[in-house]
């Protein structure tokens, strides 16, 4: 079985729940909700055909004062969650400052979604679907909403990313460096399904930025 690693960084205004929405897809607890320090992040493969692909997703702070680090995470990303929250529509136009960052800092095509959180509290709304799905499309991205809070929608999010990544690697549509495939054993994981983060360099890393790393696997899925 070949695998195909890859690198996503979840992007977003604080508070809007790029957090609970790894940890919902990780099946980690949420009744301990903490902002991000820095930067997290989680192993999750998901098996489709005979590819297994991973990916590295990278959780980014949203404070204003974590905004000088963010660069040092997603560089060499192949894609990219930008996160909103349907209740405020300040985090909905924050939104450009995060796809203006990228195009700033990563030169390769990228694989992004648009996703508007908490559409459990579709009566609180103040950003119409139709807006967002129009401000996709202007961008390249596929638009989802989800509901951190009751798990919905979080997995088709991560299985458009893959299915595209490999997609776009079948087509021969991109030719990026960064994104990794090998020849991987056909039961259990061996030594060529490194455990080692896309990480900063050491001479990188800051002081105040929490790493924390879990390894979530998904069954075979379908594109």
């Amino acid at each position: 079985m070949r695998t195909l690693e890859s690198k996503v960084v979840v992007l977003g205004s604080q508070g809007v729940g790029k957090t609970s929405m790894i940890k919902r897809y990780a099946g980690d607890d949420l009744n301990r909700p903490s902002p991000t320090v820095g930067a997290s992040f989680f192993t999750c493969r998901i098996n489709l055909q005979d590819v297994r692909v991973k990916l590295q997703v990278w959780d980014t702070a949203g404070q204003e004062r974590f905004r000088s680090m963010a660069p040092m995470y997603y560089r060499h990303a192949n894609a990219a969650v930008l996160v909103f929250d349907i209740t405020q529509y300040k985090t909905f136009t924050a939104i450009k400052t995060w796809v203006n960052e990228l195009k700033r800092n990563i030169e390769e095509p990228m694989v992004l979604v648009l996703v508007g959180n908490k559409c459990d509290l579709a009566e609180e709304r103040s950003v119409d679907p139709e807006e967002g799905r129009t401000y996709a499309t202007i961008i390249g991205a596929s638009y989802h909403e989800t509901s951190a809070l009751h798990d919905e929608g979080i997995g088709k999010v991560f299985l458009t990313i893959a299915c595209e990544l490999l997609s776009r690697l079948t087509d021969g549509k991109t030719e990026s460096p960064h994104l990794r495939v090998q020849d991987s054993p056909s039961s259990g994981f061996g030594s060529s399904d490194s455990e080692y983060p896309l990480t900063p360099s050491s001479e990188e890393s800051l002081a105040n930025a929490s790493i924390a790393h879990g390894i979530h696997e998904k069954p075979p899925a379908c594109c």
